[in-house]
């Protein structure tokens, strides 16, 4: 087994360093600032904005600029989708304007509203396209580009190494592999042996993704792909500190983790504060339910349905912020503060 204190390491991606090799996934939807400030504080190494379509950035649609602003952290990582070359280079140019350190380009989402507008893990099906679109955002901008993707589009096509070795041909300065196809979307278990064979491919770093919770699952997704640092993604739900508490490598808790129910109500409350102030109440109520509902699937399941259901529906942030600390002043309250899911 690997010994984590690799993970302890810093890492330099193209002239930019890492404090250490335990990254937060970008995940739509999830990973905005809020949210990426908790994992930061709570001790990720590098923490990635929400996908980013570059067509709807490069048009200026409105609320795409919040997806992509500084939000004062001292590494901005802006992921950017998209199928056109000069959307892609446009989306690069303003993400790098704002303060963006490093442009990820995603060719692994495998929603189908992605794939079906021939981005993400589709872009795997045509490495000519692909490779096009890095080469738009490599000429770009003078930041250092990754690229993110999957093992290939199905069993069939297993890629990954071809276009990870073209990537790095064109200036790409590091890669992360899910280890799954698209075909599987998040089925199975994720197959971090064949990682490495994206490892062998390249010499720039390679990070590997997929099912990792825990500090042993980073020990062993080392282990088998031969990686250089980790991403860990859905682990994340309800728990913010899930990469920092990897990174610490203590097995048990990560940094400034809330540790009574007391504090973890303080904890929830200020991060629904937060998506508040940075959507606007109406926007905001809806994008924190479902942080709301995983903090509850999480420390509290054996929350009535009823108080359940009102934190979840109510329109009034006073009211939700009262049930939320009559819900966790409880005791026992069932918390599950480990790191490991």
């Amino acid at each position: 087994m690997v010994n984590l204190t690799k993970l302890a390491a810093p890492l330099d991606v193209g002239g930019v360093e890492i404090r250490n090799r335990v990254f937060l996934a970008p995940m739509s939807g999830i990973t905005d600032e809020p949210f990426r400030r908790r994992a930061h504080a709570h001790g990720a190494g590098l923490v990635v904005s929400e996908m980013v379509a570059s067509g709807e950035l490069a048009k200026g649609r409105t609320g795409f600029d919040l997806r992509i602003r500084h939000s004062g952290l001292p590494v901005h990582m802006v992921q950017l989708a998209g199928r056109e070359a000069a959307h892609m280079a446009e989306g690069a140019r303003i993400a790098a304007g704002e303060g963006a350190d490093i442009i990820d380009i995603n060719m692994g989402c495998p929603a189908k509203k992605v794939t079906g507008g021939y981005a993400g893990s589709a872009l795997m099906l045509d490495l000519d396209h692909a490779l096009s679109l890095i080469e738009a955002v490599v000429g770009a901008v003078k930041v250092p580009v990754t690229v993110k993707m999957r093992l290939g589009w199905d069993e069939g096509a297993l890629n990954a190494p071809i276009l990870a070795r073209r990537a790095e041909q064109a200036g790409v300065k590091m890669v992360t592999v899910h280890g799954r196809t698209r075909c599987q979307f998040y089925q199975g278990k994720a197959d971090w042996r064949a990682i490495a064979r994206v490892k062998d491919a390249v010499s720039i770093p390679v990070v590997a993704n997929g099912d990792v919770c825990s500090p042993a699952g980073a020990a062993a997704i080392l282990d088998q792909s031969g990686a250089d640092a980790v991403m860990v993604g859905r682990a994340h739900y309800g728990a913010p500190w899930i990469a920092g508490g990897i990174a610490a490598a203590a097995g048990e808790m990560a940094t400034n983790v809330p540790q009574n129910p007391t504090a973890l109500a303080d904890y929830i409350v200020a991060h629904y504060e937060d998506m508040l102030a940075l959507y606007g109440v109406e926007s905001g109520l809806r994008q924190a339910r479902k942080h709301l509902g995983w903090y509850l699937d999480r420390h509290a399941v054996g929350v009535a349905d009823d108080d359940r259901k009102a934190i979840l529906t109510t329109f009034e942030p006073a009211r939700v912020i009262a049930l939320l600390r009559n819900v966790f002043s409880r005791d026992p309250q069932p918390l599950n503060l480990r790191s490991a899911a």
